[in-house]
This record gives C-alpha cells, sequence and structure tokens, in this order.
C-alpha cells in the first residue's frame, strides 16, 4: 500500500487552494480529483454564468487573475481556464479520474480507498470535494407527483430548450434569479420563492462591493463560529434584476402549494400548466466517502467542525465549505486564507505526531 502524508479530496479551487498552502508549509501532498480536470464544478455550471466579484477579488493565492481590467466580472469559461493554468503552475502530485470511495480509521492513520480498488495509507485528509455533486431538492408539495420537466439549477445550460414554454424557477438567490431572467428573455417564466428577493447592491459609491467588504474588514471577520446555520446571501444587482422582476421578466409568486398532473397549484388556488419546475435550491457538502469514519458527518451527512477542523477526528479537515469560517469561505477569494488557516493547523499536528 502507498504511504502518502497528506490526501487532498478534491482538485477544484479549494483542492488547488489547500494544496498551494500545504506546500508553503513544507508538506507533500496528494490531490485525488475525480474528474478528468483539475477545474472542479466550474465546467459544469450553466453557460452565461458570471462571477459577481471583480477578476482582481477573484483569485487563488499566489496567481492573480489574468487580464488587463481586473475590474470586469469573468465568465465561467475564464474561471475554467484560471483554474486549469493554476494546477498547471502548482507544484504538487495531481492525480485525475481518481474518485475516493471511502476514507477509514487505521489506527492512528486513515486508509483512504478508491473506486477500482485503490488504496492509499494516508497521515491526514482534507476534504475539499466541493458541493456540486450534492445539489438540494427541497421537499416542495405537490413535487413528487408533477408530470412535468423537474431539472436542478446543476442541470440546466442554457435557455434554448426551453424556450416559448412556461417555466418555474424556484429560489431567491443569485442562480434563481439570473437563470430566470436568462430564460424570461424567450420563455414565460415564473420565480417561486418563499418571500420577497432581497438584493444588494453590486457598487456603491463608484466601487464594488467587494471593495467595501475587504476595506471594512466584513469579508474575513471569523463569523462563521458565531452563527448557527449559514445566512442566505442576498442578490448582488447593479440594477437589472430589480428592474426586470419589476416589470415582470420574471414574474414573481410564493411557492406553489401542490401539484395535479402538469398543473401547478398557487397559494391563491389557481391551477396553471406548467411546462418545466427549476430547482435554483442551492447545494449540500458531497462528503459520502466520510460516511465510514464515526462523527465525521452529523445526520443529514453534512460535515461536524469547528471552522474547518473536524470534531472528534484529528487528522481530518474541510476546506471549501460555506461559511466555514467568514463569509468569503467558500469563494475563489477567500477559500485560499481558509487552506493557509488549515494547513498551519495540520502541519503542526503533524508534527505532534
Amino acid at each position: 500500500m502507498e504511504h502518502i502524508d497528506v490526501a487532498v479530496i478534491g482538485g477544484g479551487q479549494s483542492g488547488l487552494a489547500t494544496a498551494h498552502a500545504l506546500l508553503r508549509r513544507g508538506l507533500r501532498p496528494v490531490v485525488l480529483e475525480a474528474s478528468d480536470r483539475t477545474a472542479g464544478s466550474w465546467p459544469r455550471y450553466y453557460d452565461s454564468l458570471t462571477l459577481f466579484s471583480p477578476a482582481r477579488y477573484s483569485a487563488l493565492p499566489g496567481m492573480p487573475f489574468p487580464g488587463a481590467d481586473r475590474d470586469r466580472y469573468p465568465h465561467r469559461d475564464e474561471v475554467v481556464a484560471y483554474l486549469t493554468a493554476y494546477a498547471d503552475r502548482l507544484d504538487a502530485e495531481i492525480r485525475t479520474g481518481c474518485r475516493v470511495s471511502a476514507v477509514r480509521r487505521t489506527g492512528g492513520a486513515f486508509e483512504v480507498e478508491l473506486e477500482g480498488g485503490g488504496r492509499l495509507s494516508v497521515r491526514a485528509v482534507v476534504a475539499a470535494s466541493g458541493t456540486f455533486g450534492r445539489p438540494h431538492r427541497p421537499a416542495l408539495p405537490g413535487l413528487d407527483e408533477f408530470a412535468g420537466e423537474v431539472l436542478h439549477a446543476a442541470e440546466y445550460r442554457s435557455p434554448a430548450p426551453f424556450a416559448g414554454r412556461r417555466v418555474v424557477v424556484v429560489g431567491a438567490g443569485n442562480s434563481a434569479v439570473q437563470i430566470a431572467a436568462e430564460l424570461a428573455k424567450t420563455a414565460r417564466v415564473t420565480l417561486a420563492t418563499r418571500g420577497p428577493v432581497k438584493f444588494a447592491t453590486q457598487r456603491l459609491l463608484g466601487r464594488d462591493l467587494h471593495f467595501w467588504l475587504t476595506r471594512t474588514g466584513l469579508d474575513t471577520a471569523p463569523l462563521g463560529r458565531l452563527l448557527p446555520r449559514p445566512p442566505a446571501q442576498p442578490v448582488l444587482d447593479d440594477g437589472r434584476y430589480r428592474a426586470a422582476l419589476a416589470a415582470g421578466q420574471p414574474g414573481r409568486r410564493p411557492v406553489f402549494t401542490g401539484a395535479d398532473g402538469g398543473k401547478l397549484v398557487w397559494p391563491d388556488g389557481e391551477r396553471e400548466e406548467v411546462d418545466a419546475i427549476v430547482l435554483a435550491t442551492g447545494y449540500r457538502p458531497d462528503l459520502p466517502y466520510l460516511a465510514p469514519l464515526h462523527g465525521a458527518l452529523d445526520a443529514d451527512g453534512n460535515p461536524r467542525h469547528r471552522e474547518g477542523l473536524a470534531i472528534g477526528v484529528p487528522g481530518l479537515a474541510f476546506v471549501g465549505l460555506e461559511w466555514q469560517r467568514n463569509l468569503s469561505s467558500n469563494s475563489l477569494r477567500g477559500v485560499g486564507r481558509d487552506a493557509e488557516w488549515i494547513a498551519r493547523r495540520l502541519a503542526a499536528y503533524l508534527v505532534r505526531r
């Protein structure tokens, strides 16, 4: 069996930032990426996706985001190219096509099992596999009985297949609003939410919101430990999405209360024929391989941790969780800080061992 110091599970932005931080500590991590490329979930996001943070605030440690205009909002494909280039420059062993099926405790170390039968003996593990593999599908009334098409935002690519159709988008976050507004240009769309959509102004006094978050320290404030659950973040808007909702493109209604075949039942009793429902309802940490580690996950499959260090499982850590330590923990701009924090503590742990 092969023996290594640190296994980083996931080769997206969180795994790459973690590998960079571990290398700075003199460790030699091995990054295990299930897919055939090191760009995380970014290649699978919808075609029109753009970042809500400017290029200057969208880089991992050690490599600025390329391009002369550092105040532009990069497109999905730019992020994919950036992460690919970052991995190429990183002096770490990255093994693509290596899906981890289970992590077990074996004495004072871990045994990492790979699909296909491979095994690794590992002194420490960082789970950095993100959330894209576990789309959240809430138990909405009537959803199981609805006869039309139901898909998650993880499966949505472009508005072309929905042209001329009646579509309901469920959700009130950035992706929900962006997808609904895009679809509304070629389809009849309703944004179904539990309450009014909350917006945050993209630019204040001529500066992007991320400038102010950085300047005031809110972006790095250690709020994660104080929050019993992550709060819903408002939709960042330069005015276009508020205007679209005000114009009814898309319209907005409270979430439906049931379904009858291909019809949805709205709270006011109206029954309406609908072709498709898009669930822009977020994701949950994708960590099934940690199930054999007693106490690593709670009953819902979510990590038990304090600021990324596993509770009761020494040598196990997480990077890239929402609100892991602060507002920016699971973003390009903030994941490097959390990765550095975790790397320091894992290095100290390995020295003690």
